[in-house]
């Protein structure tokens, strides 16, 4: 028997008729807390890399644009590219929904890159752009699953990206919609994509000497979210606007992280070379 959930509103509340929504909140979440994090990590005695509060300050901000811009730009290449080209007006609509993570990592890693260039540029920090980058990538490899855990909350409250139907007994089914139960798939990214992925990451920092190469977390990160999301989408509806990309049921999302492991393990590699 399928468990049966009333809708909650997309808006968990209002301040002058401004309303303020759960995805808006999540990104808030996800970004107070990962500035903790990233303050905790570089101020650590044993620290790769240490940053002052305005160091902090600056890679946040380009942070924030970068999951943002990116994210919003991913989605827009990736999942729905002729609907934007006939309305590209909506490219800046980021409120009626549509990021994508991958899009948002292209944007984050492009950011970490422009900060170190401008920190090395000015002294500010020494060793290269690559050292300090990658430096810098391995720490936000422990913090992003956080932001993945409160994201896949986000969208299961907006019933989006739900999973696809089926009859185990934890199926849902939102009240007044179409009654056919379906996988929490939010929930099931939520805990591999974000509680599962922190712990791995988290004891692979804390507990071995990975970051002592430049770059191996980030790779293990890239290959380990990559394999969770490619199980996930096995039990994830397709996106209503692309379908399967092939007759044996290949989804955007298999096919980005496919991409992204090889990225990851590529990365990995090289941060174990002596040179």
């Amino acid at each position: 028997m399928a468990i049966v959930i009333d809708p909650i509103s997309p808006v968990a509340f209002s301040v002058f008729g401004l309303d303020v929504r759960w995805y808006a909140l999540a990104y808030i979440f996800a970004f107070v807390i990962g500035y903790f994090m990233l303050r905790s990590f570089t101020r650590a005695p044993d620290a790769q890399i240490k940053l002052t509060k305005k160091q902090l300050d600056d890679l946040l901000t380009a942070l924030i644009l970068g999951v943002i811009i990116g994210g919003r730009l991913g989605y827009v290449l990736f999942y729905n590219l002729p609907f934007f080209l006939a309305h590209p007006l909506e490219i800046f609509a980021v409120w009626h929904g549509g990021m994508s993570f991958h899009g948002g990592l292209l944007g984050v890693i492009i950011a970490t890159f422009m900060f170190a260039r401008a920190q090395n540029k000015s002294g500010a920090i020494g060793g290269g752009v690559y050292n300090t980058a990658f430096r810098l990538l391995d720490i936000l490899a422990v913090i992003a699953p956080v932001g993945l855990f409160f994201g896949r909350i986000a969208n299961f409250i907006n019933m989006e990206v739900m999973g696809r139907p089926t009859d185990v007994p934890w199926g849902v089914v939102f009240a007044g919609h179409p009654d056919v139960p379906r996988h929490p798939s939010p929930l099931y990214e939520a805990t591999t994509e974000g509680i599962l992925l922190f712990i791995i990451m988290y004891c692979l920092y804390r507990f071995t000497k990975l970051r002592n190469h430049p770059g191996a977390l980030g790779g293990i990160l890239a290959m380990l979210y990559a394999v969770f999301r490619i199980l996930c989408e096995q039990f994830r509806a397709p996106d209503v606007q692309i379908g399967f990309l092939t007759s044996w049921g290949l989804t955007m999302g298999q096919l980005l992280s496919g991409i992204m492991f090889v990225a990851g393990a590529t990365v990995f590699a090289i941060a174990f070379r002596k040179k």
